[in-house]
């Protein structure tokens, strides 16, 4: 399955900078402002700089529970979502997410200091926008939050970097292999993708630790 730009991990779970005074009263805003604070406190933290499985888990510990991992899961399988039974549903959710840990939790050792832009915030009832831009080395990039409002908070369910929708993005690919081969087949690369994930993980530490010793 094809890779999303690197800023997107970053986005997901990292947004660093400055907040324009208007865009502070929101209740959106303030959940990705609290949320870079406290990843930004690890990222500085001198007890996690030889702890990198340590420091990727605090930040996903942090992260993850401002994203509702179910609705994202269910708008990227799109009209596929109705067929699954709920234990299918149950067992792609977990995969999904986990999925999106291992690819995307490591890019946020690719900060290098870039600074965010916190744009604008609409609420329409219980949905919101929050707009945003990366700026890093010259470069504007624009990254849009989406978020749902339940009854214990407000949850981001998509994210849009420069325009391309992480839910969209997905969406095309699982349509185009369940419509081809079938579900089964696509929860079957899905776990091949973890396994690939996973040995790419284990092979990063034996060259860090021959590296090191």
């Amino acid at each position: 399955m094809r890779k999303i730009t690197g800023f997107t991990g970053v986005a997901m779970v990292l947004c660093v900078g400055f907040v324009s005074a208007s865009a502070l009263a929101g209740e959106p805003m303030d959940l990705i402002r609290r949320s870079t604070d406290q990843v930004l406190d690890i990222l500085k933290d001198p007890y996690y700089a030889d702890k990198p499985e340590a420091k990727e888990q605090k930040i996903w510990d942090i992260a993850s529970p401002k994203f509702d991992w179910e609705e994202m899961a269910q708008r990227s399988l799109a009209v596929h979502w109705r067929e699954r039974t709920p234990q299918e549903r149950k067992e792609f959710v977990e995969l999904f997410s986990r999925l999106l840990h291992k690819s995307y939790i490591s890019k946020i050792t690719q900060y290098k200091d870039e600074k965010i832009e916190y744009v604008a915030e609409e609420i329409r009832g219980g949905r919101a926008e929050v707009k945003t831009k990366i700026l890093s080395k010259g470069l504007e990039i624009p990254v849009e939050y989406r978020l749902l409002q339940k009854s214990s908070g407000w949850f981001i369910y998509d994210v849009i970097i420069e325009g391309v929708s992480l839910v969209n993005n997905y969406r095309n690919q699982f349509n185009r292999i369940v419509v081809s081969s079938g579900y089964k087949d696509l929860v079957q690369r899905m776990r091949t993708k973890w396994d690939e994930l996973i040995k790419e993980e284990k092979e990063e530490k034996e060259k860090t630790k021959r590296g090191s010793s």
